[in-house]
């Protein structure tokens, strides 16, 4: 039985395969080894074969005051470069505040922050641990943390779907 309702699961094993050439193509401009297979269920038995074998589908509830500090979802040595978030309410209607967020830091440069709210329903596909960024000397890694704002009032629901289970 999977750890995660099946329509979670039909979504991942969706997404996968649509995120394998971004992330194929980022590590190959950052110099590193694409070691992800064709299909999620081969990617996860390597992970699990390396011991991380807990899932890692999170359904993620904020209420008034909470927040999420700047982190990356990091669970082991092996790591899928792309997740995706899932806005599961409406801003403005059923909470407020609770922004995502994301920084950046860039090479030789000023960290960059970026925050926004998600419409009910809406994706957004963006990097677990760094990017690929151009620069004159070529490309480099730009780490890239993120989280939430404080929710000033209601609750916020969201699903997090990360493709690289946990130690």
């Amino acid at each position: 039985m999977p750890p995660y309702p099946e329509p979670i699961e039909r979504l991942k094993q969706a997404l996968y395969p649509r995120l394998l050439p971004i992330a194929r193509d980022w590590w190959g401009k950052l110099g590193r080894e694409a070691i992800w297979p064709d299909t999620l269920d081969e990617w996860l038995d390597m992970c699990h074969q390396a011991g991380q074998d807990k899932s890692t589908a999170i359904l993620l509830k904020y209420g008034e005051k909470d927040w999420n500090a700047l982190h990356r979802d990091l669970y082991g040595d092996l790591v899928f470069p792309l997740q995706v978030v899932i806005n599961l309410n409406n801003p403005g209607v059923d909470h407020t505040g609770g922004e995502f967020l994301l920084l950046e830091q860039r090479p030789r440069a000023q960290s960059r922050g970026t925050a926004f709210l998600l419409p009910q329903g809406h994706g957004y596909v963006f990097t677990t641990r760094d990017r690929p960024v151009e620069s004159k000397r070529g490309w480099s890694a730009a780490p890239v943390r993120h989280g939430v704002s404080a929710i000033r009032s209601g609750e916020r629901f969201t699903l997090a779907l990360v493709f690289h289970d946990a130690a």
